[in-house]
């Protein structure tokens, strides 16, 4: 068998809130694609990982992942990560849903091991509620739960039967053994899990939150092969004529401005160069050098985005970072918590696990004559 997966993450997710699609969103530490993404990635049985996007969203990609452009519908998604599959000698795929963030490496063998006597194989649990039929808010009749099941991802397959299932179907399935079984494949049921939860409903984040947390401790505890990485990073921007300052993201009025390169945001360039030196990847000079006139007068998120998404595809989970910003004007309190939904937002992070504060240096130095702006940050890494 010669395993590969499929990650289906080019939906809109409305339903979830949010200014971007629920797979974009932090979820402990990171977002609900990465943990998705990780799942699969790290399981040593499958060798290659696509992820199937919507073409709007591909900056959010980190760079390493393999990405292909989605469909209007999950149907036409899956077929452009089966096109992207062939002719690379795989035999079987797994199909997973994006937004299903706490996916186990239990639930990924169950359909591995039936994979080697199915042509199809998903995961699933038995329904053990009692089913209403309802209109207006008002019972209508029950339903017989015997024999139903709520579905689960990932869904395994013969490449080659799925391929071609896909290939006579509509667009209108809810999911791949709809249509496989349209096709006649026989597709076996296998264990699920509770925790593999999609996340769908805002309150949903709440519930994988407390999924995901338990396994990061549960990981501390053990000491199983845990790879805590910290760096830090230290900036400096002198003043010149201007307005205002950009710190951590956020237009500052003052009578100053900062020099430099890019726009002299001293606090983001100091957490990228945090996250660099945890990676041991040098600094942004390495990474976007001051020579290459493309970078000039850049938005210094496009710093922290590559390093953030540098750090992931390495593995990492982004703990939290801590930024000082060193001055004596302007003053930064008013704008912290500002500076940190930003900051947090740039990262895919929850805004808890981002420090943004200030402090003077007592009217000594050059921010003591008010000649610049200094900043120091640490950043916490974390690989399971």
């Amino acid at each position: 068998m010669k395993l590969a997966a499929i990650l289906v993450a080019a939906g809109r997710g409305t339903r979830a809130g949010g200014t971007l699609p629920k797979q974009w969103q932090p979820l402990a530490g990171r977002r609900v694609f990465d943990w998705a993404y990780e799942a699969l990635a790290l399981h040593p049985a499958v060798e290659s990982v696509v992820a199937v996007v919507n073409a709007a969203d591909t900056a959010h990609v980190p760079a390493g992942i393999e990405a292909v452009a989605g469909g209007a519908t999950r149907a036409e998604s899956v077929k452009e990560g089966l096109k992207a599959l062939e002719g690379r000698g795989f035999t079987h795929v797994l199909i997973h849903d994006g937004a299903r963030a706490c996916l186990s490496a239990q639930v990924i063998d169950n359909v591995i091991a039936a994979l080697h006597a199915h042509d199809a194989a998903a995961p699933a649990l038995p329904v053990t509620d009692a089913l209403w039929q309802g209109n207006a808010g008002q019972v209508t009749g029950t339903q017989n739960r015997k024999g139903l099941f709520r579905a689960q991802t990932p869904q395994g397959f013969d490449l080659a039967g799925i391929t071609a299932a896909h290939a006579k179907a509509d667009a209108t399935a809810a999911d791949d053994v709809e249509v496989a079984r349209a096709a006649g494949l026989a597709v076996a049921i296998v264990g699920g899990h509770e925790d593999n939860l999609k996340v769908t409903l805002p309150e949903d984040f709440a519930r994988a939150e407390k999924i995901l947390a338990q396994r990061i401790l549960a990981d501390q505890t053990t000491g199983a092969d845990m790879d805590i990485r910290l760096g830090n990073g230290f900036d400096v921007h002198a003043f010149t004529t201007g307005d205002h300052v950009v710190l951590c993201g956020v237009n500052v009025p003052h009578s100053k401005a900062l020099l430099g390169h890019s726009d002299a945001d001293v606090g983001m360039h100091a957490v990228t160069d945090a996250l660099y030196g945890a990676l041991a990847e040098g600094d942004i000079g390495r990474h976007f050098p001051p020579s290459d006139p493309q970078w000039k007068g850049a938005a210094s998120h496009i710093f922290l985005e590559h390093a953030c998404e540098l750090a992931r595809a390495k593995g990492y989970t982004i703990s939290n970072i801590d930024c000082t910003l060193i001055c004596e004007q302007p003053k930064i309190g008013p704008h912290a918590a500002a500076m940190q939904g930003e900051m947090a937002r740039i990262m895919g992070l929850e805004p808890s696990r981002v420090s943004i504060k200030a402090t003077t240096s007592e009217r000594l130095g050059f921010t003591g004559r008010e000649e610049g702006i200094a900043a120091l940050a640490t950043a916490t890494l974390v690989k399971p």
